[in-house]
């Protein structure tokens, strides 16, 4: 129902921590993600013993969290037209994230953000990530813009 706001993330299949969107409006976006056993950083981190870097953790409430309603946020506001000129790239700018338990691969999380500002561009969000038992995993708060950048042949 709400999965068309996937089109237009501008991350590929490697890097893009977004499987569902459950829910979409203009206060709140939850979405789901189930963390592949064969994903990169597990590798290394830990060896013998996989767990899910904090960065990754942060990457996926940033996605969920932020880029997905502030493209919805943009898309609705502006009548904004996808062309092959411009695209939308999103901007981290702020985040302050508690951590309070591990994530392990193939384990699926669910992450649910509730806006608290929107203006002038920016975005300011209150974002927990759940998992499969709906216990807090990490919580805090993200704050970003999303651009509208030229891109160069």
């Amino acid at each position: 129902m709400n999965n068309h706001i996937l089109n237009h993330l501008p991350y590929k299949s490697s890097f893009r921590f977004v499987d569902n969107i459950s829910l979409l409006s203009e206060n709140e976006v939850r979405g789901e993600y189930t963390l592949k056993q064969d994903s990169f950083f597990y590798e290394d981190h830990f060896a013998g013993n996989p767990v899910t870097p904090g960065v990754i953790i942060t990457e996926i409430m940033a996605q969920i969290g932020l880029v997905v309603l502030g493209i919805f946020l943009i898309l609705k506001e502006t009548d904004f037209n996808f062309n092959d000129d411009a695209d939308l790239f999103p901007l981290l700018t702020s985040t302050d994230v508690s951590f309070f338990k591990m994530v392990l691969p193939g384990q699926k999380v669910t992450v649910v953000s509730k806006k608290q500002y929107f203006r002038f561009g920016k975005l300011k969000c209150y974002v927990e990530m759940l998992d499969s038992e709906h216990e807090v995993v990490a919580k805090g708060m993200f704050s970003g813009i999303i651009k509208n950048i030229e891109l160069k042949k």
